[in-house]
């Protein structure tokens, strides 16, 4: 009957711990300070709500004053995925949020691009790729 208990407990504590870990990867998770010739202040978090994959510039981030900055990120083998722009026509607003899709397995840096251009303004790296 001693086994079967210890072997009951090492499941249990297997199972939390797994728990934890994957509590642990949903974040949030926060990259380094943007660094660029144009997109050179803030950063950016990454959170998951809804089962959606979120990504968000901090308050002190500036959107660059070019013709079409663009959300891109890059994922841990180097493909490069362009998401939307950071300005909204309507309204002259910003889009300091974008909802990653679910064909981006993971991301390791976030970029601003300008679409327009052609020109990589400014990146901010994570310390590990985010899934």
């Amino acid at each position: 009957m001693k086994p079967i208990r210890m072997l009951s407990v090492f499941a249990l504590v297997a199972t939390l711990l797994t728990a934890s870990v994957s509590f642990a990867a949903i974040g949030p998770h926060t990259s380094s300070n943007f660094e660029g010739p144009k997109a050179n202040t803030g950063t950016v978090t990454h959170t998951v709500e809804n089962g959606k994959s979120i990504l968000r510039v901090s308050a002190d981030f500036k959107v660059p004053d070019t013709p079409a900055p663009t959300w891109r990120v890059v994922d841990s083998k180097g493909n490069i995925y362009t998401l939307d722009a950071f300005k909204v026509k309507a309204g002259n607003k910003e889009k300091r949020e974008v909802v990653v899709p679910s064909y981006v397995h993971d991301i390791v840096k976030v970029q601003v691009y300008c679409a327009w251009a052609e020109v990589l303004l400014g990146e901010a790296t994570f310390t590990s790729p985010i899934t």
